[in-house]
């Protein structure tokens, strides 16, 4: 159990950094990369994410759009589940009520801290050029 206050704001800060660490390609070991060295293929990389962006490319797909999503799926769920619990005890309405309360808050904290994705189109434009450049990206993480 967390007790002072130090230890708790070192927990949400650890939290938030992890939770805003962006995506990135993975590179295949291949000839080049083993080549270049890691230093300056993350520097390729970096080049690469700043060319995306002026092409117009967006890196990620919008954190509002994450957010009203997950917390209407957050309340959709609670309701359900919610409304059957409440069924159980003789009270669906008001357990569908609770449940969706419960479940849009938390759907609203979990797309809050939740990574977004990068744009499909990012992903593509940053690993053509990539590719250009000599490296193999396998994925993205």
């Amino acid at each position: 159990m967390i007790r002072s206050p130090q230890a708790y704001s070192l927990l949400v800060v650890s939290l938030f950094v992890a939770g805003c660490a962006a995506p990135k390609p993975i590179l295949y070991p291949n000839a080049h990369y083993k080549q270049v060295g890691e230093a300056a293929a993350q520097r390729d990389m970096e080049e690469c994410f700043e060319i995306a962006k002026e092409a117009g490319a967006r890196p990620s797909q919008g954190k509002g759009g994450q957010v009203a999503g997950s917390t209407a799926a957050g309340g959709a769920i609670g309701s359900a589940a919610g409304a059957v619990g409440g069924a159980v005890v003789g009270h669906p309405g008001r357990g569908a009520m609770i449940g969706a309360a419960s479940g849009a808050t938390g759907g609203f904290l979990r797309g809050l801290f939740r990574k977004s994705p990068p744009s499909q189109a990012y992903k593509q434009f940053v690993n053509r050029c990539l590719q250009e450049r000599g490296y193999e990206p396998v994925g993205w993480e």
